[in-house]
């Protein structure tokens, strides 16, 4: 596969959420304006900690297995990326919704959610000097905070619905992420995360695809209500 290897990574990542979003029951191609929306604005803040952390040398990308047009440091592959785990994911979420009733979280849930992001916080301090571990957590721990604060407002949000389609998203989140980090595609600075790894995972990148699914669904469904 050579160059096109994390093409087509990316192209098989969201063949099938595309070609399933007609269906007549999901109906996830009306949330496309709303999800886009959710793309760009997550993706977009995600996209410039890549430029970033690409720079500082917390990871780099192997021009074998990547095409030579580069963007801010980062090959068009890594920008698609951006586009289809995101509508991946949000796309199992709807059809969770879709298909199954999903009860609202308990109070005893969200208080476990808040604590959590406590934890992440905590997490990301202690680990201050490592850049990908302390980001990485800090940003979950906040997201997890805010969302506690605002869940009230947050009607048309679900955690229940976003933890379950969050555990079945892992599974081809993280086999996208080990054939990325086996090949290897991507190259991780063990000096910037805490060393522990998943296969060949670094665990910070759960954190780092929770924190952006979570903002892109939420973006998601309250524009889509303020649509409808």
């Amino acid at each position: 596969m050579g160059k096109y290897t994390y093409l087509l990574i990316d192209a098989l990542t969201i063949l099938f959420p595309f070609i399933l979003s007609f269906d007549k029951k999901v109906h996830f191609y009306t949330y496309w304006k709303a999800l886009f929306l959710g793309i760009v604005v997550v993706g977009g803040v995600y996209v410039c900690w890549d430029i970033i952390f690409t720079h500082l040398g917390v990871w780099s990308f192997n021009p074998i297995y990547t095409l030579s047009n580069r963007f801010g440091e980062l090959p068009i592959e890594e920008w698609l990326f951006f586009l289809v785990v995101p509508y991946a994911c949000a796309f199992i979420y709807k059809s969770l919704a879709a298909y199954f009733d999903i009860k609202q979280a308990s109070q005893l849930l969200w208080s476990l959610f808040l604590v959590s992001g406590i934890v992440l916080l905590l997490i990301g301090i202690v680990f201050h000097d490592r850049y990908y571990t302390c980001a990485t957590m800090l940003l979950a721990g906040s997201v997890n905070c805010l969302l506690y604060v605002f869940r009230n407002q947050l009607t048309q949000f679900n955690l229940r619905t976003f933890l379950y389609s969050f555990l079945i998203a892992l599974i081809p989140f993280l086999i996208v992420n080990g054939l990325l980090t086996s090949i290897p595609v991507v190259l991780y600075n063990d000096a910037e995360n805490l060393g522990i790894r998943i296969y060949t995972i670094p665990v910070e990148d759960v954190f780092y695809g929770y924190a952006l699914l979570l903002g892109t669904i939420l973006i998601m469904q309250q524009a889509h209500k303020t649509k409808t």
